[in-house]
């Protein structure tokens, strides 16, 4: 799963968690690899990562889910080829090949 946060709308933070915890919360989605692109870096006044990680309670979502956090720019282009091949990596290490 990709989830991406606007750093720099610190008003919906808190709108932003809740909605990322009523998803992950979905029997479906239990270990599910999970990037957050943390958008708008390039822009002055954005939340880093870690404030973001802080803001969206990531330590608290449990053991069992593979998390990333990365910074992004879509705007730029930054970080987005980064957080792509982390995902493909994540799955591709968690599948069970039969041969």
């Amino acid at each position: 799963m990709i989830w991406v946060v606007d750093s720099a709308d610190r008003g919906r933070f808190g709108m932003c968690k809740a909605e990322l915890a009523q998803v992950l919360a979905q029997e479906k989605l239990s270990g599910a690899t999970v990037l957050i692109l943390a958008n708008k870096q390039d822009l002055l006044g954005a939340v880093n990562v870690e404030g973001i990680a802080k803001e969206l309670g990531l330590d608290e979502m449990g053991g069992n889910r593979h998390w990333l956090i990365l910074p992004c720019s879509a705007v730029t282009g930054k970080g987005l080829l980064e957080g792509m091949d982390w995902v493909v990596e994540d799955c591709g290490s968690r599948v069970y090949m039969r041969g």
